[in-house]
């Protein structure tokens, strides 16, 4: 059966699938949990650990010293030991002189394979953030680590696990209410790239930017990238669509049970904000060809988005109907006029953790979706089965994002071998798949890790 023709059938006879229940037996120790990089949302989805397992956060990394210390202070008002966790500076160190159960990876992009890899040795499983990597050798060599060693890694992307998302999907898609879906539009028109034309400064106090900058290019610092502004440097990420379309195009996989496109297109560029110090592309466009349908991605940090209360979501066009869905919510348009439309709003749980309401820097809509996701860790952390985003599945996504920027790089369209993890007949642009790292730093590949 091919996509298109289950998609039209629908869910009949289907088991629909959902996260799996974490139970926590009485006598359970809690779990031994380690931090490696304690900003904004390495805390943020630290906190929702603590808020639905036993957990004991032991110890925590960050080479920005005052970063650390303001973590260590908050973790111990949060844990049940209320106490704080041993600090360190250097990953490495952590990993050798404290035993844990789980470790969290929330660095820079630039820094996730190599913790995420040097953790999985360690006997740990682990919760990383997204996208998995920067170039496409480092996802490899990650999936293989995580296979060799046999840990579960779950990836942070909370989409899989959003409740409307999840309801839109079941109710919407999976009973043919779309129909047939010929076109899917993923978008994020936030004016979250920096503006900043200041020249370089000094880094703060206490942050050690040389090992910051790890086998990333060394660069001039600038205030613009720390904390939190380095999405908007290439040599850290992989900019908005990086960033951003991940998310959307991770979700329109996982909604459609698509795999791996079979090729990717791209164009764009600075466009408008040329004096900014940011140097990824404030407008994109990339196409993603899935055989049978084609998701189109769009970002411009400039102007004004077509619908300004949507800014950041996707749109699944299908002959009988339309579905448009974001973090906020979903609405599903019946091409039949006399049908009802159906909508559904996020839903908060700020009576049940009241703790949300008050956290500096916690998307609320989000805390919800972070919850069920770190429970569908912690179940399969216990059954040592896949969890919902797993880290060879997330791969595939991360990597069509690095395909569509290699692809804006070269100026041309790639086709991509999944079998053999190349691109097909294009020699330089294979030369793009690992980039170069900065010494002492080596890079992973599956056959070193």
């Amino acid at each position: 059966m091919d996509r298109r023709s289950f998609l039209k059938m629908g869910a009949a006879g289907l088991a629909l699938s959902a996260v799996s229940p974490y139970v926590v037996g009485a006598d359970a120790p809690p779990k031994r949990m380690g931090l490696i990089g304690s900003g904004w949302y390495g805390k943020s989805a630290l906190l929702r650990f603590l808020q639905v397992a036993p957990i004991d956060v032991v110890a925590i990394c960050d080479v920005d010293e005052t970063m650390r210390k303001e973590a260590a202070k908050l973790i111990a008002t949060r844990q049940v030991s209320g106490k704080e966790p041993r600090l360190y500076h250097d990953y490495r160190q952590m990993l050798a002189k404290e035993k844990f159960d789980i470790v969290q990876v929330s660095t820079p992009d630039h820094w996730h394979a190599l913790a995420a890899i040097a953790a999985m040795k360690a006997g740990a499983d682990v919760y990383c953030e997204k996208p998995i990597s920067v170039d496409i050798v480092e996802g490899q060599a990650m999936v293989a680590a995580a296979e060799k060693y046999g840990r579960i890694v779950q990836i942070n992307t909370q989409r899989r696990s959003t409740p409307h998302l999840i309801d839109a999907r079941d109710k919407i898609i999976r009973t043919g209410k779309l129909g047939t879906i010929g076109h899917v539009e993923v978008y994020c028109y936030y004016h979250m790239r920096t503006r900043d034309t200041s020249p370089p400064s000094a880094p703060p106090p206490g942050l050690d930017f040389d090992f910051w900058t790890g086998p990333a290019p060394l660069r001039p610092f600038h205030k613009a990238m720390h904390p939190r502004g380095w999405r908007a440097f290439k040599e850290y990420g992989n900019g908005i669509l990086g960033d951003m379309c991940v998310h959307m195009l991770d979700t329109v996989r996982w909604m459609l049970e698509l795999g791996w496109p079979i090729r990717v297109s791209s164009t764009g560029g600075i466009l408008v904000d040329k004096a900014s110090v940011a140097n990824v592309p404030d407008t994109q466009m990339a196409a993603f060809d899935f055989g049978d349908l084609e998701v189109i991605w769009q970002h411009r940090t400039w102007g004004k988005a077509p619908d300004p209360s949507d800014q950041w979501g996707m749109t699944f066009y299908g002959d009988k109907g339309t579905l448009k869905a974001s973090v906020h919510g979903y609405e599903f348009i019946p091409q039949n006029r006399d049908a009802a439309p159906i909508s559904q709003k996020v839903v908060y749980e700020l009576e049940e953790y009241p703790e949300d309401k008050t956290e500096e820097g916690l998307e609320k809509h989000v805390a919800p979706a972070m919850r069920r996701h770190i429970k569908d860790f912690l179940a399969s952390i216990e059954t040592r089965k896949k969890p919902v985003a797993s880290v060879d599945d997330i791969h595939i996504t991360t990597a069509s994002c690095i395909l569509a920027n290699m692809a804006l790089e070269t100026g041309r369209t790639l086709e991509w071998d999944p079998a053999a993890g190349r691109i097909v007949n294009d020699p330089e642009a294979n030369k793009l798949l690992a980039r170069p790292y900065r010494a002492p730093w080596i890079h992973p590949t599956p056959a070193t890790v």
